[in-house]
This record gives structure tokens, sequence and C-alpha cells, in this order.
């Protein structure tokens, strides 16, 4: 399992009402197709996997058939963040056959949702084993989704950047233009914020990283720049502030993962996990009556 056990990183008291708000956009005033077979019985339903893939997600499609109907039992399959072919069973789910038709859709595009993005992750992780570079996410989310999103990328390997803007101090190029220049941005914001919070400064040119680094950030952001401008970059930093971690970002594909890693950069910033991943098709089918209905009440 490439993360902790059980629930670590989802927060349900932040959580639970915008599961419930997918809830009542899916079923609305009732699902007029369930309610309309009248069926008062106890079903099993199969998740299989239609594609490889990772694995994300499960314990939020629990949680979802438990807002429909806390009688049901998803009994996952395969750990969260584990592989899966093609045609292997994902999940079972066990309970009333009305709540289980009902929560079908919205559990099922949560996990595809963050499957596709755990997937997509792993293989940038892989493709920097062995050289100590982390893969970190960016901001670049869909609003409501960010925090399970950025679960999925934990899922795949991947580590968090910033949850939200108050989360950590970092300086950008439009922050930098909006205060006149890079230490004129770190005085004015050092006299507001909170002490603990760490300080990254974003350079896009070699010549700012001298006054960047003036300002004693814990985080240098290289942002595109080119391998060759990455090696020197971190060079220059390393030669006086040995401590200060260096992160890359802009552009950054599968292709280009090695030579980004070959500079020498702690980390490699990108949002394609997120931005570029594809859903891992799953599907339910239903197998039949489990229980009869005079066991229902």
């Amino acid at each position: 399992m490439m993360l902790v056990d059980s629930l670590a990183g989802l927060p349900w008291l932040l959580l639970d009402d915008a599961l419930k708000s997918w809830l009542r956009e899916d079923v609305g005033r009732g699902d007029q197709t369930t309610l309309g077979l009248g069926v008062q019985s106890w079903s099993e339903g199969v998740w299989l996997a239609k594609a490889p893939g990772i694995i994300a997600g499960l314990p939020v499609a629990a949680r979802l058939f438990y807002w429909i109907d806390p009688r049901v039992e998803f009994l996952p399959q395969v750990p969260e963040g584990g592989a899966v072919t093609a045609g292997q069973v994902v999940a079972l789910v066990q309970g009333p056959t009305t709540a289980l038709l009902m929560g079908e859709r919205v559990a099922l595009n949560i996990v595809m949702r963050l499957s596709g993005i755990a997937t997509l992750t792993r293989q940038y992780v892989e493709r920097l084993q062995g050289t100590g570079v982390q893969v970190v996410d960016t901001r670049k989310t869909t609003p409501g989704l960010r925090l399970l999103e950025k679960y999925a990328i934990r899922v795949g390997g991947g580590m968090n950047h910033r949850l939200g803007l108050d989360d950590a101090v970092l300086v950008k190029e439009n922050h930098i233009a909006a205060a006149g220049g890079i230490r004129q941005a770190v005085a004015a914001i050092r006299q507001h914020t909170p002490h603990p919070l760490g300080l990254e400064i974003e350079v896009e040119h070699l010549d700012q990283i001298p006054e960047a680094l003036a300002c004693e950030p814990q985080r240098i952001l290289l942002d595109n720049m080119t391998p060759e401008q990455l090696q020197q970059a971190v060079q220059l930093i390393r030669q006086s502030h040995p401590h200060v971690k260096i992160e890359a970002s802009g552009n950054v594909t599968l292709d280009n993962l090695p030579a980004i890693a070959a500079t020498g950069v702690d980390y490699i910033a990108t949002s394609a996990p997120i931005t570029q991943a594809r859903w891992l098709d799953l599907s339910m089918r239903i197998k039949g009556t489990i229980r009869p209905s005079e066991n229902l009440a």
C-alpha cells in the first residue's frame, strides 16, 4: 500500500458536506428509475476494472454509500494504492438494492477520477526512481475537489505542495511585480505573515537568484528554465546556501523528467498528474439478490 493505513489525509469533517451535495445533485427528488422498480431486496454489486491502473478513493466510495444508506457494506478487494489489471475485481458492495443503484454513479465517478490521478502520478514517480528527486503537485486542481485530488497524488506516491494559500508563503512573479521587486515583496509579507509559515521564492532568471537568497528563504522555485539553466541555478544556490531546497517547475513532462532530475534539484513540481490524467474506467455489475425482502426490516 502506497499510502498510510485507513483514512489519513481524508478529513470527513471537511468532506462530508461535499459528498452529500454530490449525491443530492444526482439523486435530486428521487431516483425515479430505481424507485419505480419497487425492489425490496439486498444485492451485491461487483466493481470491475476495465483498464490497468492504480486504485484511489475507495474510502470515499464507502463514505458515499454510507450517506445513501448506512447498512451498505463496501468491501475493497484491492488495497488503496494497489495496482489492478483489466477485468480485476476492485470492490464488492453489499446492501439494499436501491442504495446500490442510487449511489453507483457518484461513487464510481469519484474513484475513477482519483484513480486516474494516482495512475499518472505513479508513472511520474517511477520515472524518477533512484534519483532522490520527488514529484510535487500544484494548486491547479478542480474547484471543490482539491482535497481529494491531492489525496490521490499521495496515493500515487507523489507529494503535496500547498493545499491552499494559507499553508505557506510562495512569492511568485506577480507578487514581485506588484511589490516592485523580490526584496520589497518579502519585506512587506514578513510584516504580516504568521512566523511559522515557510518562505519560498519563485525566480524565472538566473540574475534573480542572489536577491532571492538574500531574503533567506527555505525554498527556491526555478520556473520555466531549461535543464542547462537549472543546472547553473542549482550550482549557484548550493555554493552559498546548501540548506535551501530547490524546486523546478514549468513544462514538465514524463519525457523530460530525467533531464530535470539530473540538474540536482530536490523537487519537481507539476500539475500534469491532475490536469492531464485520464479517468480509470471502472464499472459495477449487480450480481443478484443476496438477501430476501422479508429480512430488510
